[in-house]
């Protein structure tokens, strides 16, 4: 009878243990962009490949213009939120940060800037935001805001899975 109360205990700690939490969650999903994709922006053709890194904890997306310069963002869990941060060919780094996540199966992800290295000025052009959306298993939207001299704009991408 002990000896069965001590497996059960043990058991459901186990299983408690492997419940994921919910930015875990949202993680899993941003990681079933791994992959290639297409899209064109403005007449530009871009290829996006999404590569699961560092034991499956980080996503590493390389953003590749057809004649331009090639762009990395790495996304990854802390805690409650999933991070970004952008390596982009401004020659800065934002960082940032969804709110608390709510719901792990949201068809989108909003990123808000939490701070920018590499800005030789503030006034220096940089990318303050990105929501993800994933509109199905082979759709995805990109919605990124910037900040150039107090001038705010945004630039949307449209990316199709390759097969």
């Amino acid at each position: 009878m002990i000896v069965g109360m001590v497996a059960w205990a043990t058991f459901s700690g186990a299983i408690r243990g492997a419940e994921q939490s919910k930015s875990t969650l949202a993680f899993e999903r941003l990681a079933s962009l791994a992959g290639e994709w297409k899209g064109v922006q403005d007449g530009t053709e871009i290829q996006v490949t999404y590569t699961l890194t560092a034991n499956g904890s980080a996503l590493m997306e390389e953003f590749r213009p057809k004649n331009g310069p090639m762009m990395i963002t790495m996304f990854s869990v802390d805690g409650d939120h999933l991070l970004a941060t952008h390596y982009c060919s401004a020659k800065n780094q934002p960082q940032m940060a969804t709110e608390v996540i709510a719901d792990p199966q949201a068809k989108s992800l909003a990123f808000s800037l939490v701070r920018v290295t590499g800005l030789s000025s503030p006034g220096d052009w940089h990318n303050t935001g990105l929501v993800m959306i994933l509109e199905d298993p082979d759709h995805l939207t990109q919605n990124w805001t910037y900040l150039s001299n107090g001038t705010t704009g945004k630039t949307v991408f449209h990316f199709t899975r390759k097969r």
